[in-house]
C-alpha cells in the first residue's frame, strides 16, 4: 500500500504516546487557553509518561471554542497559519479552526489513505458534490484526491443538471457526497434515463449519518458497486479521520494521528470495551489547533479484534447519532437512527421520512411521515403496520402517514429528520 502503513500494536502505542506528549507540550507552551486549563488541573507536560495518563487531562467541549475568538486553541504564531476553516456555532459564532502547512499536508495524506482503503486507483475520476469554502468537506475531498493522484472534478453542491452532465461526459467513477446529495443525484440520473451511461462504481458518503435502506436505494439507482462511509469533523482537520473498508465491518481510524476514547456522556467515564458511548478525540500531530480530549457528541463504540481486510488500524462502529440529536418523547430517549433501522426492514417504505413532534395541553404527540418505496397503490394497513413496529421496538406510540415517493424534501446538504414544535 502506498499510503496506509502497517504497525504492530506495540508500535502504535509508542507512536500514540509520543504524539500525546508532543500535543500536550505544544498546547501548554503556546496556547494561553490550554495553559490555563492544564494549570487548573495541576498538570504539566512532563507529567504525561504513559497513555494511561490521558484520563487525567481535562475535556474540551464546543463552548470552549468561544474562548479567544476568532482563533481558539491557537498553538502556533499567526504567521504560520496558512488556512482557516469553520463549522457552524451553536450561539451564532462559528468555530474557526486554524491550519499550518503541515496540518494541510497531514489532512491530505490521511484522506489519501481513505481513498486507498476504498480501493480507488489513480485511473479513477472523483466528482466532488460536497460544499466548498469555509466548510472542510470539499477542500478535504479535493486535496486528498490530488495527493492520491486521481482526477478530481470539484463541482461542489452545484445544480443537478451540471452534475448529471459531468457524470456522463467525464465518465466519473467515484462520487463524494452527503447521503442526501447522493440520493438526489441517483434519483435524477434514474429519472433522466442516464443510469446506463453512468460509470460511477464507488460512492464515498459523509457529513451525515445514513441508514442501510438509504444506502441500498442510492446504490441500486446508480448501479454502483460499493458505498463507503467516511467520518470526520472540522475540529479534527475535517472528513477523513476514518473510513470503512470493503468488508463494511466498522470504520478504520488513523490511530497514529488520533486517540479515540468512548465515554459515558453523563459521567464522562470510559465505558466497557464494545459498549456505546460518546467519541472523544485527541489529536497527535495537529499543530495550529490541537485537540485534547475533545467531546464530539457523536455516539459509537470501538470494535475489538482485527479486520479481514488486513489493515492494522483499529475500528469504530458507524455513528448511530449524536447526544444532541437524541430527542425525548414521553420519557423515552430516541435517536433518529433507531427509526432508520425500523423503516429499513419494511420493504414497502423508503428511507425518507420526517418526524414531527408537537404538544397539546402538555401531552406530546409524534407524527412520522414516510415515503412509500414505489409509485403504486399503498398497501392497505401499511401505516398501521409501521406504527405497530415503532411501538414494538421503541415502546412509544406514533401516528404514521404514508406519503408518495419523492414527496418529502430533497436537499444538497443534510436532511432535517426531526422537527420539534413542542412548547
Amino acid at each position: 500500500m502506498r499510503f496506509i502503513p502497517t504497525y504492530t500494536a506495540e508500535e502504535l502505542s509508542f507512536i500514540q504516546l509520543q504524539g500525546l506528549q508532543y500535543t500536550v507540550a505544544n498546547a501548554y507552551t503556546h496556547s494561553p487557553f490550554y495553559r490555563a486549563r492544564l494549570d487548573a488541573a495541576n498538570i504539566k507536560p512532563e507529567d504525561i509518561r504513559s497513555l494511561s495518563d490521558l484520563e487525567y487531562l481535562p475535556f474540551l467541549d464546543t463552548e470552549d471554542f468561544s474562548s479567544q475568538y476568532p482563533f481558539p486553541l491557537l498553538s502556533v504564531p499567526l504567521e504560520e497559519v496558512v488556512r482557516i476553516h469553520a463549522s457552524s456555532g451553536t450561539t451564532g459564532k462559528r468555530k474557526i479552526l486554524a491550519y499550518t502547512q503541515n496540518d494541510i499536508d497531514t489532512w491530505a495524506m490521511m484522506f489519501a489513505r481513505c481513498y486507498e482503503l476504498a480501493g480507488m486507483t489513480p485511473q479513477d475520476r472523483l466528482q466532488v458534490a460536497v460544499g466548498y469554502g469555509l466548510w472542510t468537506a470539499g477542500a478535504g475531498f479535493q486535496r486528498g484526491c490530488e495527493r492520491f493522484g486521481a482526477m478530481c472534478v470539484p463541482l461542489g453542491p452545484a445544480n443537478a443538471d451540471m452534475h448529471c452532465e459531468m457524470i456522463v461526459d467525464l465518465e466519473t467513477t467515484v462520487l463524494g457526497a452527503t447521503a442526501s446529495m447522493a440520493l438526489l443525484l441517483a434519483e435524477e440520473l434514474y429519472q433522466r434515463q442516464l443510469t446506463d451511461r453512468c460509470k460511477i462504481k464507488k460512492i464515498i458518503m459523509g457529513a451525515e449519518r445514513h441508514s442501510v435502506a438509504m444506502g441500498s436505494q442510492i446504490q441500486k439507482l446508480m448501479k454502483a458497486e460499493d458505498i463507503f462511509d467516511i467520518y470526520g469533523l472540522t475540529e479534527a482537520y475535517g472528513p477523513g479521520t476514518s473510513l470503512d473498508c470493503k468488508y463494511h465491518n466498522g470504520l478504520h481510524y488513523w490511530a497514529d494521528l488520533f486517540i479515540f476514547e468512548i465515554v459515558n456522556p453523563i459521567t464522562l467515564k470510559p465505558v466497557a470495551p464494545g459498549e456505546e458511548g460518546e467519541i472523544v478525540i485527541t489529536t497527535l500531530t495537529k499543530e495550529a489547533a490541537p485537540l485534547i480530549r475533545y467531546r464530539t457528541h457523536d455516539v459509537s463504540r470501538l470494535l475489538p479484534g482485527t479486520c479481514s481486510c488486513g489493515v492494522s488500524f483499529p475500528r469504530h462502529d458507524h455513528i448511530i447519532g449524536r447526544t444532541d440529536d437524541m430527542f425525548i418523547f414521553r420519557a423515552v430517549n430516541i435517536y433518529p437512527s433507531q427509526i432508520d433501522e425500523i423503516l429499513g426492514h419494511i420493504k414497502e417504505v423508503s428511507s425518507e421520512y420526517q418526524v414531527c413532534l408537537t404538544s397539546d395541553h402538555g401531552r406530546d404527540h409524534m407524527q412520522i411521515r414516510v415515503e412509500q418505496s414505489g409509485t403504486g397503490e399503498v398497501p392497505q394497513g401499511l401505516a398501521q403496520f409501521v406504527s405497530d413496529e415503532i411501538r414494538r421496538k421503541l415502546l412509544v406510540r406514533a401516528s404514521v402517514e404514508i406519503v408518495s415517493y419523492q414527496s418529502l424534501p430533497r436537499t444538497e446538504q443534510k436532511t432535517k429528520r426531526v422537527i420539534d414544535e413542542r412548547e
